[in-house]
C-alpha cells in the first residue's frame, strides 16, 4: 500500500500542516497544489518523505510549474492549482484539459473547498486549505489517498 497526503493552499502557514503530519505519522509521498509561497523548503523538511509541487496563484517568482502530470500506480495525474482552469466557476475547463492530457485523475486547489468527485471515469479531487478553510465549517482539509495492492485508489478528506 503506498499512501500518499494531499494538500493545497498552506500560504506559508504550516503550524496546520505539521499537526496534520503528526495525525497520519507516515506518508510515503505528499503532493502540494501550490501557494506554497516560497516554503517548498521548509515543507520538504518537516514531510520527510518525497514532495511535489505546483505553482499556485500566489507563488509570485517561483521556478514551481504550473502543472504536472505525474504517475500514481497505473493511474495519470494531472496535478494544477487550478486557477487558470476557473475552477471557482466549474469544473468544464479541467474535465476538457484532463481528456485532452489523457489523464484519469486530477489533483487542484484554488478553491480551498475539500473535493472528491467523479465524472465518468476522471477523479478530481481538492484537498481544500490547512491555512484559509473556505467550507461550511472552516475546518483545516487535506486528503489522504491509498493506492492499494490490487492498484485500486482510497481517497479520504481528513479535517483538523
Amino acid at each position: 500500500m503506498i499512501r500518499i497526503m494531499i494538500v493545497s493552499d498552506t500560504h506559508g502557514q504550516h503550524k496546520y500542516l505539521e499537526r496534520a503530519l503528526e495525525k497520519v505519522k507516515f506518508v510515503d509521498r505528499m503532493i502540494h497544489l501550490g501557494d506554497v509561497e516560497g516554503c517548498e523548503d521548509y515543507i520538504e523538511a518537516i514531510a520527510g518523505c518525497e514532495v511535489e509541487f505546483v505553482a499556485g496563484n500566489n507563488d509570485y517568482y517561483s521556478d514551481l510549474p504550473f502543472e504536472l502530470i505525474t504517475q500514481i500506480g497505473p493511474y495519470r495525474a494531472l496535478l494544477t492549482h487550478g486557477h487558470y482552469y476557473y475552477v471557482n466557476s466549474g469544473m468544464t475547463d479541467l474535465v476538457r484539459v484532463a481528456e485532452e492530457k489523457n489523464v484519469n485523475l486530477v489533483m487542484y486547489g484554488h478553491t480551498h473547498r475539500p473535493v472528491i468527485e467523479y465524472e465518468g471515469d476522471l477523479i478530481l479531487v481538492n484537498p481544500g486549505s490547512l491555512a484559509y478553510p473556505r467550507q461550511e465549517g472552516r475546518r483545516p482539509s487535506y486528503i489522504m489517498l491509498e493506492l492499494d495492492d490490487e492498484n485500486r485508489l482510497h481517497f479520504e478528506i481528513e479535517y483538523l
